[in-house]
């Protein structure tokens, strides 16, 4: 039975959290204490330092030989039961898409335990039940954001396949990735380079076009400069939720691959004088590369019968492209044995001049209007109207398609982003293309992705260094020297309070608590308050829980919605608006849904 001293007890482990939210909204809402610029820096020092410290001051102090085998299994065994059950609907479904498959996974299973939860269990069950959260937050960053963050860049690996691809993409063998690329977000501006093998295969170069690997460029309605425009990556730790520098207005890329030459070249037709029988590498404008005058259909006994790849209707950003966009290998005509260099251009990122600095939760100072796309501040709709519409589209997991355009749509439902990315329209009558490169080369490219996304991320080193200390010092009785522990408690001390303080600025900086209109806001919440915590119940049964540790899954389950999968959401562009909304509105309805459910489990 709960008493008043129990909920005394949750009452001065939670409220001192709140305090510091509350204290961070109002100094940006009320009292114009901080700008948006030194919100990116409080908040750059808790996703750096506070947050990471944190997460390594639990990890370490916590036995790994002393781990609850059944509640870890529970809690994977729910995870893996609703990522079984949304891969089969969006396989099966007609409504079943990737993207709602990856929002509700995070919805349902992702609660925000670090930060929220190991205060708040505390207070109700006792310094054994904080334990038990650290050893979920130690599987949620090594395994469950790395498969969030693995769906995320499979999706990312599509978009990118099916509008470079869409009728070749089986023929792909190889991908090969630069360096300086850490992720297929679609934030960088991306040319892919297609190079046809000896086999007939495409051998594929991924790496940053010519536009965003320029430093410095000029804003022409204003004569001013922004330097590195190409919105940095996040860090994903459980704090930092916004960056300042984010680019919304996606531009138009081309795209010079002639799907006739790859089939001339794989079926050895259409060759005439030992040429490859493409017309131009500008696409369907007929320029003539020998003369350089434009409108020749081909030249040099080339066979001028497929006059360039025609442009679907609304080709979305992608089109042929209307400029030198490939490079012969190797000298000579060279006949069959010669090989072409396609180039194409994937990007959903801003162009250099498309915003100036603007926070990307629209918190940053009112830009022009003046007929320049990058003068709207309302994540590219026109006037605050319209903005006021947005994200209030019709509740559905159906691809929705666009002014009677054919095919799916990514959901604009809960998205920032200024432009979607859609499927090139197909004719009415022709098959969607579904063919996509082998599994083995997809998940070699996805891995690379993965792995330069972890590399960055401090969370991962924290969690990683944090269990092998854990390790070593519970094995053989090693204490940490005691500068370096008093270095790392005052940063860690500190991460709690700044996690929130940086909550209640993110809070402060939106538009609107509920950005996603409400009848998704209230289906977020069903999901992430009453869906997740019953899969838990009866994962938890399933494993033999009993007791106070079961009411312990449930009550973790029901936490509000976790930060980082709102970071994925928001630098791939798949369902923001309902993720930040599940966050915000999460937190404010999060404890008395906690209370309710410690209530009744207790009584």
């Amino acid at each position: 039975m709960i008493t008043l001293l129990d909920f005394y007890h949750v009452m001065t482990a939670v409220l001192p959290l709140y305090v510091a939210m509350i204290l961070a909204y109002g100094s940006v809402k009320w009292w114009k204490i901080f700008t948006p610029d030194q919100c990116s820096g409080i908040n750059r020092f808790v996703a750096l330092f506070a947050v990471p410290l944190l997460s390594f001051h639990f990890i370490s102090t916590n036995n790994p030989y002393a781990m609850n085998y059944r509640f870890i299994a529970a809690d994977s065994l729910q995870k893996v039961i609703v990522l079984i059950i949304l891969s089969l609907w969006s396989r099966l479904s007609s409504k079943g898409s990737l993207e709602w498959s990856i929002t509700l996974f995070s919805l349902s299973t992702l609660p925000n335990t670090l930060v929220m939860g190991i205060p708040l269990l505390k207070g109700m069950y006792g310094d054994d039940s904080g334990t038990l959260m650290v050893q979920i937050v130690v599987l949620q960053c090594i395994i469950w954001y790395t498969i969030m963050l693995f769906l995320f860049e499979y999706r990312g690996a599509k978009l990118l396949i099916s509008e470079q691809f869409p009728d070749t993409a089986a023929s792909i063998v190889s991908f090969k990735v630069d360096s300086d690329i850490i992720s297929l977000d679609g934030k960088e501006c991306l040319e892919t380079h297609a190079e046809i093998g000896e086999d007939g295969k495409l051998h594929v170069k991924v790496r940053k076009s010519a536009s965003s690997r320029s430093d410095i460029f000029s804003r022409n309605s204003h004569g001013m400069t922004r330097n590195n425009m190409t919105p940095r990556p996040s860090n994903l730790t459980n704090a930092e939720i916004y960056s300042l520098q984010s680019s919304r207005n996606q531009t138009p890329r081309g795209s010079s691959f002639n799907h006739n030459d790859f089939y001339s070249f794989v079926n050895g037709k259409g060759l005439s004088n030992g040429v490859s029988p493409r017309t131009s590498n500008f696409g369907n404008l007929g320029f003539d590369e020998e003369s350089g005058v434009g409108g020749v259909a081909g030249s040099k006994g080339v066979n001028v019968s497929g006059a360039g790849y025609p442009a679907p209707p609304k080709a979305g950003i992608f089109s042929p492209a209307a400029g030198p966009g490939a490079k012969k290998k190797g000298g000579g005509n060279g006949g069959g044995g010669e090989k072409d260099i396609h180039m194409f251009v994937w990007s959903s990122s801003a162009s250099p001049v498309s915003e100036g600095g603007l926070h990307v939760f629209r918190g940053g100072a009112a830009a022009p209007t003046g007929g320049n796309d990058y003068g709207h501040d309302l994540g590219g709709v026109a006037n605050s109207k319209d903005y006021d519409d947005y994200g209030r589209d019709e509740f559905s997991f159906r691809d929705r398609t666009d002014g009677g355009q054919e095919g799916p749509t990514l959901s604009k439902l809960g998205s920032s982003s200024t432009t979607e990315l859609r499927p090139k329209a197909k004719p009415l009558g022709e098959p969607k293309p579904t063919a996509m490169p082998p599994a083995s080369v997809m998940t070699r490219l996805i891995l690379i992705m993965v792995w330069r996304k972890l590399i960055r991320n401090p969370n991962t080193y924290s969690s990683l260094i944090g269990l092998t200390w854990s390790l070593v010092s519970f094995r053989w009785h090693v204490e940490m020297p005691a500068i370096v522990a008093a270095s790392i408690k005052i940063l860690s001390d500190a991460g709690l309070g700044m996690a929130m303080f940086s909550l209640g600025l993110f809070m402060a900086l939106q538009p609107r608590i509920i950005a996603c209109g409400n009848s998704v806001a209230a289906f977020a919440a069903l999901v992430r308050f009453i869906t997740g915590p019953a899969v838990m119940a009866a994962a938890s049964i399933a494993v033999g829980l009993r007791g106070t540790l079961l009411h312990i899954g449930i009550v973790q389950a029901a936490l509000p919605q976790g930060i980082v999968p709102f970071v994925f959401a928001k630098e791939y562009g798949v369902h923001p608006d309902i993720l930040s909304t599940a966050v915000i509105f999460g937190m404010l309805i999060a404890l008395p849904i906690t209370l309710v459910y410690y209530i009744l489990l207790g009584l």
